[in-house]
């Protein structure tokens, strides 16, 4: 069973509610870039958390048998890279997602949805 593109971006949206990421916010990236359908934006106010948010998406993604093809930034949890394929998320610690401002660099890209 294949997991569309808008269920993984629904299922990592979910999985970083639950661990009550904040601001999450979806973009769609189809037409405008090959990277992938969606980003999956938001941040932790902890090291901790940022973890918790990150470990619950990777979780969540294995349970629905879903190529995880890279994680980057565990250890420090200061910027964790998911890439889940179609949808690739993104979870900040909130002083980075303040600096990086990814949103403004992809300004193009239309929210899809704000949990």
């Amino acid at each position: 069973m294949t997991v569309s593109s808008n269920e993984l971006l629904q299922m990592a949206m979910d999985a970083a509610d639950d661990k009550k990421a904040m601001n999450i916010v979806a973009l769609d990236l189809r037409g405008i870039s090959l990277v992938a359908d969606y980003f999956v934006i938001c941040h932790g106010n902890s090291d901790t958390q940022v973890q918790a948010i990150a470990t619950e998406v990777r979780k969540r993604a294995q349970e629905k048998n879903v190529k995880i093809n890279g994680i980057e930034g565990m250890n420090s949890a200061r910027w964790v890279l998911m890439d889940l394929g179609d949808v690739v998320v993104h979870v900040f610690h909130r002083d980075e997602r303040e600096y990086y401002n990814i949103e403004r660099l992809w300004s193009d890209a239309k929210v899809v949805n704000t949990v």
